[in-house]
């Protein structure tokens, strides 16, 4: 046995295997974030809660964070025991301090007295205000993109109408606009209900760091399809009876609602309407069909009346004897008696023979 050990091969390979071993042992040290001095061990806590102590009911801190790290070092079993049980705690004390910007530091209790620690960062700038609710409407809003091209916004309603949003007295005065967006896909065409988050922006369209009550509303969209007034202008068809003069045409309905897409209907300028006049003979109104044009899916009326001023030319008054020596007023059928009667002449004449 002692020769085995007098060899030198073999205590060279025992020097190895320690080598290796202690090199494995160090990694596993460093892996953990733990390093060692000569009495010693550092470990360093990472995201630690940071407690705050203030009146919260009437006041609101800006300026903390919600986390720190903190090291400790110390000897390695009190190390790990106090990364074990977290029974310790991070906090800053704000209640003897009034409103406005202040430099605190952060504190440190439940750490046993043999370890050192250190927060990261020591010191914070927080800032104490007055605590405000205000209650404030609510502005739906929708992408117009999303609409069928045939549809338009009608009308979005929220429900409830307002929300109650509560932060520091500068940020409420800040805010201007409460908003709540509806979303969905492209090419919507009908009315709908949906719940949309509320959110609180500045001028900018910063999102504000608020309290907000409630935080979802029901939004109601209506929608309506795409419509327009387009003007009606009557063309006259057809020839005007012999006699007859054509001499205005309007429509008691100077214009009618077109419905449709809009890349169409706004491409309208009048809906011409034909009238034939080849029929009339006497002034009035007369009711016309309305057409629909290429595209259109509807009229807001399916005809209109057209007032038709016409002049017609007087038939000329002709007399006609009657085989009674009567003549005939053919205009009216009135007769009227022939003055030179035939039979008085003849009995002129008798009486002279006589004499």
């Amino acid at each position: 046995m002692d020769k085995l050990f007098d060899s030198p091969w073999i205590l060279r390979i025992t020097a190895l295997v320690l080598a290796v071993l202690m090199f494995f042992y160090v990694k596993s040290l460093l892996g953990e974030g733990i390093t060692s001095t000569t009495n010693n061990h550092v470990d360093i806590l990472t995201d630690v809660p940071l407690e705050a102590y203030y009146d919260s009911d009437n006041l609101i801190v800006t300026g903390l964070p919600e986390t720190v790290d903190v090291t400790i070092e110390g000897p390695m079993q009190i190390v790990l025991n106090t990364k074990l049980k977290k029974d310790f705690k991070i906090f800053v004390d704000l209640n003897s301090l009034l409103i406005g910007e202040h430099r605190v530091k952060i504190r440190t209790e439940a750490f046993s007295d043999k370890l050192a620690v250190k927060v990261n960062p020591e010191y914070i700038t927080v800032s104490i205000e007055e605590k405000v609710t205000a209650e404030l409407p609510i502005d739906p809003e929708m992408n117009s993109s999303l609409i069928n091209d045939s549809y338009v916004l009608n009308s979005m309603v929220a429900e409830p109408s307002t929300v109650f949003v509560t932060g520091a007295k500068s940020v409420i005065s800040s805010i201007n606009y409460v908003k709540a967006t509806v979303t969905g896909n492209p090419g919507i065409d009908r009315s709908f209900e949906q719940d949309a988050e509320v959110k609180v922006l500045d001028n900018k369209l910063n999102k504000l760091d608020v309290a907000i009550e409630p935080v979802k509303v029901k939004v109601k969209v209506n929608l309506v399809e795409y419509h327009r007034d387009v003007p009606i202008r009557i063309q006259q068809v057809g020839t005007p009876m012999e006699g007859v003069t054509i001499n205005r045409l309007t429509s008691t309905t100077p214009s009618v609602q077109v419905y449709g897409p809009k890349s169409i209907i706004d491409g309208l300028t009048e809906l011409v309407v034909e009238f034939d006049v080849s029929k009339i003979e006497n002034p009035g109104q007369y009711e016309v069909n309305l057409p629909v044009p290429n595209g259109v899916t509807k009229l807001s009326a399916n005809n209109v009346l057209v007032q038709a001023s016409v002049t017609k030319e007087e038939t000329p008054v002709e007399e006609n004897e009657t085989s009674n020596g009567a003549v005939t007023d053919t205009n009216n059928g009135i007769q009227t008696p022939n003055t030179e009667d035939p039979n008085t002449t003849n009995n002129t004449e008798t009486n002279n023979s006589n004499e």
